[in-house]
């Protein structure tokens, strides 16, 4: 068994990170950082209906799915925009 999984953003998912703030950055980095740990860490829910997981970090979200050892970030948003267009 490992102890790190294997956290890559989607270029979309880069994007957005890339376009907020400082503070906002550091804050994702270290969700991101979290992420890696086995089991996942941090205030994860597991998405109903359309399958996948969500981090929340303040007032922003990270969408991500799961498949082995590999989690895929597909979006970064705030808490008001992350949901539209799913």
């Amino acid at each position: 068994m490992r102890d790190i999984m294997n956290v890559l953003l989607s270029e979309k998912a880069q994007n957005q990170y890339d376009r907020l703030n400082e503070p906002m950055r550091g804050r994702i980095a270290l969700a991101v950082k979290k992420l890696e740990a086995e089991p996942p860490q941090g205030d994860i829910k597991r998405l109903k209906g359309v399958g996948g997981y969500r981090v929340r970090v303040g007032s922003y979200r990270m969408l991500f799915d799961i498949k082995d050892d590999v989690i895929l970030v597909y979006k970064i948003d705030s808490r008001g925009n992350i949901y539209k267009g799913r």
